[in-house]
């Protein structure tokens, strides 16, 4: 039997893992996430899911179209239905329809196609349409429903796409939001007197939050990304809270506030590990996450917004090409300068 010769580079189609690949796994991840926050907050999550998907789809074909790029093949690569899941993840349930339309396209047509699609964009997408939304319309962005208290399937419908019912009763701000700006009491105080902060409610915020972390350790399991930028995110911003609760218990919000509140997992799991607005260097994605850390706990604490996470990940997205410049790896076969090496003899 006559073998084939090929010249390398050698590889094996079994084991090609491309970007619809990686963007089917994220997606496969946020599941139980998704799962929790119906639960607990209604149907609206999986309505504005579903609002978002189709905005994205119709948005990214309408542009490659303009740009004379074929439909099929980039809608079939999954990244403007990555962007779209995570954004509709960030909107509160009971978001008016106008709001998901804006932040959705705004990412798919400025945030990602400006700057030359796919793989070009320096910024996160779904966390600039974030950041657009939360400072344009901060009240629609910051009513979340209270955990189990949503309206029917039907009620959540009608509500979100304007057609005459209300359910302003039923919305409060998140714990973050909530603790953020309360004053003049303890911190038993607080828990015990404010809707946000009771037990049921942040049981129920602490649950979505611990299953995007099971998501996020599927993917860790399934190798789509590594442990460097979710640890470092995850440990700065446990060493900053744990150091300023311990300062001052009644004024800064305790450790597990930090981590199991908010989009701290989400984050952590599902924004920061972006490969193509982080850095890329392992020692770089670490460094990376430590910022995203610091700068979250900044924020929340002595900034004007509640939840940090889409600011801080836009700020470190600037430093990431720095960041690269000075933790690349040193090239294959070359040691390391050392002092007190023999000069070489010519």
């Amino acid at each position: 039997m006559s073998l084939l010769a090929i010249t390398s580079p050698h590889m094996n189609k079994s084991n090609t893992r491309g970007v619809g690949f990686v963007m089917t796994q994220v997606i496969l991840a946020t599941v139980p996430g998704i799962l929790a926050m119906t639960w607990f907050f209604g149907w609206g999550t999986l309505i504005n899911i579903g609002f978002a998907l189709l905005v994205a789809l119709i948005s990214e074909a309408l542009v490659l179209k303009l740009r004379k790029r074929p439909v099929g093949f980039y809608l079939k690569d999954g990244s403007a239905i990555v962007t779209a899941l995570l954004l509709a993840l960030a909107i509160p349930p009971l978001a008016p329809w106008w709001l998901t339309l804006v932040g959705v396209a705004f990412a798919i047509i400025v945030a990602k196609h400006m700057y030359g699609g796919m793989g070009f964009n320096p910024f996160n997408p779904a966390m600039v349409a974030y950041a657009l939304l939360l400072v344009s319309f901060p009240v629609d962005m910051t009513q979340w429903v209270l955990p189990e208290t949503a309206p029917s399937f039907i009620g959540t419908f009608q509500h979100i796409f304007g057609l005459g019912v209300t359910f302003d009763g039923m919305t409060s701000a998140t714990p973050l939001d909530a603790f953020k700006h309360s004053s003049n009491q303890t911190l038993d105080e607080l828990f015990m007197n404010t809707p946000a902060l009771m037990a049921e409610t942040l049981v129920a915020w602490q649950t979505v939050s611990i299953c995007f972390l099971i998501g996020g350790v599927y993917l860790l399991a399934r190798r789509i990304y590594t442990w460097h930028a979710p640890v470092g995110m995850l440990g700065s911003l446990a060493v900053m809270a744990l150091i300023f609760s311990l300062y001052d218990a009644d004024t800064y919000a305790p450790l597990t506030f930090h981590l199991l509140t908010g989009a701290t997992m989400l984050g952590a799991f599902f924004i920061i590990t972006d490969p193509v607005t982080s850095a890329t260097s392992t020692k770089g994605r670490f460094i990376f996450g430590i910022g995203v850390g610091i700068l979250v706990y900044i924020i929340r604490a002595f900034g004007n917004y509640p939840d940090a996470v889409a600011f801080a990940v836009l700020l470190m997205n600037f430093a990431a090409p720095f960041i690269d410049q000075y933790s690349q790896p040193r090239t294959y076969g070359h040691r390391k300068a050392r002092k007190g090496l023999p000069k070489k003899k010519d």
